[in-house]
């Protein structure tokens, strides 16, 4: 691979990556898309599904075929920040106090049940996401790039639980929802599996490294410059206002909410081959980047409304630019 890739040769790349990914996990194209656009946009992915639908092996095989390093923590209730941010311990042979790094010094980590951990590991996590950078004893240490958090959260059990409250949801640029696969899928799994698959090792499932850290870096370079018209930047200001205005409710999308949005529609917009944002890369990054932003009212969550649910309605009440 030459060292400064073209955007063509990047795109290329990147698109290639999802074909390596389809060799491990099967039916789950919307969650790579998701997570190659938060590369793309610096940003970090909220990952939800229940238990057993590919979450870890999912991230395990983006970076096989990216070439770049992951790691996974399971986050727990005695988690404490240093045992993400990494510590300062005593060198045996020296006597002296050293750094010892973190799990989170890596390109794409699998923090794995989020809400299991306590608000305080919890903002190490979020500051590391936002700072691109941990502080130690007074020393800030800058994190490797590309830097991708996949956070995953569980929906089914809330016992033992701590929420992610707004503030900190709205750090994540998207939230994919990992379903059950369909009935087709679930039958190629278990062909998979049948066949010799093994999910801890997906080099022998033939994935190898189509793309690298040079590819990001060139892809983030060209999404820099795809263009977004006056009316599609109207477009997304107006999705936003509309949320804002949606009496069920209780919290719309904020500003960053609305960059968000024109952040991953341009990612997008250049992944599919465009140097330009159309209403429809809008449209189609709309539920991804915003559903975790909003916040229902008490009396419409009684009444059984779905966020998403809201979030079409707000969606559909926007005119169109043509």
């Amino acid at each position: 691979m030459s060292d400064t890739p073209t955007g063509q040769e990047a795109r290329e790349r990147l698109a290639a990556v999802r074909t390596e990914v389809a060799k491990a996990v099967v039916g789950q194209d919307a969650a790579v898309s998701g997570l190659l656009v938060a590369l793309l946009c610096g940003g970090h992915v909220l990952m939800e599904g229940v238990p057993g639908v590919a979450k870890t092996l999912l991230v395990r095989t983006l970076a096989g075929a990216l070439s770049v390093d992951t790691r996974r923590v399971q986050f727990t209730p005695d988690l404490m920040p240093g045992d993400i941010t990494g510590s300062m311990v005593i060198d045996s042979r020296q006597g002296e106090l050293s750094f010892r790094e973190g799990p989170i010094f890596t390109n794409l980590l699998l923090a794995d049940e989020i809400n299991r951990t306590p608000p305080k590991t919890q903002s190490a996590l979020l500051e590391a996401m936002e700072e691109g950078q941990v502080s130690v004893d007074g020393v800030s240490r800058p994190l490797p790039r590309p830097f991708l958090v996949a956070a995953t959260q569980n929906p089914v059990e809330y016992e033992g639980t701590y929420p992610l409250p707004e503030a900190q949801l709205d750090r994540f640029l998207l939230k994919v929802v990992l379903p059950i696969p369909d009935r087709n899928a679930e039958l190629e799994i278990l062909r998979r599996h049948a066949a010799g698959f093994d999910p801890r090792d997906v080099a022998g499932a033939g994935v190898r490294p189509v793309a690298g850290a040079a590819d990001i870096a060139a892809g983030r370079a060209a999404v820099n410059q795809v263009q977004v018209s006056p009316e599609v930047a109207g477009y997304i200001v107006d999705i936003a206002r509309a949320t804002r205005e949606s009496p069920s409710l209780s919290l719309g999308v904020s500003p960053r909410g609305a960059t968000a949005l024109l952040r991953s529609a341009r990612a997008w917009a250049w992944l599919t081959g465009r140097d330009f944002v159309t209403p429809d890369d809008v449209k189609a990054l709309a539920h991804a980047t915003l559903v975790h932003r909003l916040g229902l009212r008490p009396e419409a969550e009684l009444e059984g409304v779905e966020v998403a649910q809201v979030l079409a309605s707000a969606l559909g009440s926007v005119p169109v630019p043509r």
